[in-house]
């Protein structure tokens, strides 16, 4: 997997050379590059910021030096869209994370004319209709005539965003599948609307998340949480693959996971719980089983409401009842 990162502050992603992901890197199995917007400016301060149109506290990153800049990541030409884009987070798949393996660009109009109130001050067009509809990702630099492009998936371009939607385990697993993610670190009061906007009309799959309801002073805290929740789930990136299979947020009825244990098996006057100790394998998995669904149920009732109840054994709807939930219908739902 390819990673690219644009930040004004590309030395905070250093840590991403340490524990399994450094691993993961020297092995071959993730790549990851963090550049300086500010290499994309042109001015004397390398300005990437602008004061607000409308007014207002704060400033806002540019357009033009993001678009330069991820028009060289992304291998595409400027060109101006003569079309209303959807305006939304992810509006590209409902909010919902797609597959990108599975998902191929839409066909994008582009023209000569100018937008009116374009941030590029009137770009005409070099790129020509459909130039990003194939799906496949093309290396101008080897790709000879006549040679066809291997396939690949489209990138996917990312912002954090405090106002996006929540991003979650089931996002991570899908983007898990993607060979080329490039993360935008917004700062100050955020980036200009129109980034994500007009490179979701180029066909570029763009995604905005939230990673909470609260505010950071910049994306980089956000795209390291994102970074390692799919990194980590790439083949050979842990070291025991079944330590990922049972956790929580995983799998298609989701629940916290149980809580674990070492030893020793008494300390400060507190106990691991006898069963665990049994041996009996059954009895273990069956404890640990009713664990989650407990603390899934303290901490996290939506999940327990999430869960199809055709999928729970007897011994789930058992605990689920006992919890006090009534499981005859297609979810479960409080008494």
């Amino acid at each position: 997997m390819k990673i690219d990162i644009v930040s004004v502050f590309p030395e905070y992603f250093e840590v991403l050379n340490l524990s399994l992901l450094g691993k993961a890197q020297a092995k071959g199995l993730v790549e990851v590059t963090a550049h300086n917007l500010r290499d994309w400016t042109h001015d004397v301060h390398h300005s990437v910021d602008d004061t607000p149109v409308g007014g207002g506290a704060g400033m806002v990153m540019k357009p033009e030096v993001w678009s330069e800049c991820l028009d060289e990541l992304l291998h595409l030409e400027p060109a101006t869209i003569t079309h209303d884009c959807a305006d939304a987070h992810n509006a590209d798949d409902g909010g919902d994370a797609v597959d990108p393996a599975a998902e191929t660009a839409a066909p994008v109009a582009v023209t000569e004319a100018t937008v009116e109130g374009s941030s590029e001050g009137g770009i005409t067009a070099t790129a020509v209709a459909g130039a990003h509809t194939t799906g496949e990702e093309k290396d101008p630099e080897s790709i000879t005539a006549g040679t066809a492009a291997p396939k690949r998936t489209r990138p996917v371009l990312i912002f954090p965003n405090p106002s996006a939607p929540l991003f979650t385990q089931q996002d991570a697993t899908k983007l898990s599948h993607a060979d080329h993610l490039l993360f935008g670190c917004g700062r100050y009061e955020g980036y200009d609307a129109r980034i994500p906007q007009y490179y979701r009309a180029q066909g570029i799959d763009v995604r905005e998340y939230s990673i909470g309801d609260y505010v950071l002073n910049g994306g980089e805290v956000a795209v390291s949480v994102m970074l390692e929740a799919i990194t980590r789930l790439l083949p050979g990136f842990m070291g025991n693959a079944e330590s990922i299979v049972e956790e929580s947020y995983t799998g298609e009825n989701a629940l916290l996971e149980h809580r674990q244990y070492t030893k020793p098996a008494e300390w400060r006057g507190i106990k691991v719980p006898d069963v665990l100790l049994s041996g009996n394998h059954a009895k273990v998995d069956r404890f640990r089983r009713d664990e989650a669904l407990s603390k899934t149920n303290e901490l996290r009732p939506d999940l327990i409401e999430a869960l199809d109840c055709s999928k729970l054994d007897k011994a789930d709807r058992k605990t689920l009842m006992a919890l006090g939930w009534e499981v005859s219908g297609a979810h479960p739902r409080r008494h």
